[in-house]
């Protein structure tokens, strides 16, 4: 599962707004918001977040799962 704070640097670090990730990930901007303004784990529905991280990870960002130092992402080479 990723979380708010992890997509909220995986746009900065692709340099895309919220409109940008919305539409690549064919979901409302509201929804990449809303998605974005909490650091845990994002209120919305599985697919949609799916659809996010298909969309954040088909661009070359790799998520990193909470390992003790807290979860985040790293580009994939």
């Amino acid at each position: 599962m990723i979380t708010g704070s992890q997509i909220r640097m995986a746009r900065h670090h692709l340099r895309w707004t919220a409109k940008q990730l919305a539409e690549k990930a064919e979901v409302g901007l509201s929804t990449v918001q809303r998605m974005e303004s909490v650091d845990g784990v994002p209120p919305s529905n599985k697919p949609n977040l799916k659809a996010v991280r298909m969309a954040l990870e088909e661009a070359g960002i790799e998520f990193i799962e909470e390992n003790g130092g807290g979860p985040g992402l790293r580009l994939r080479k």
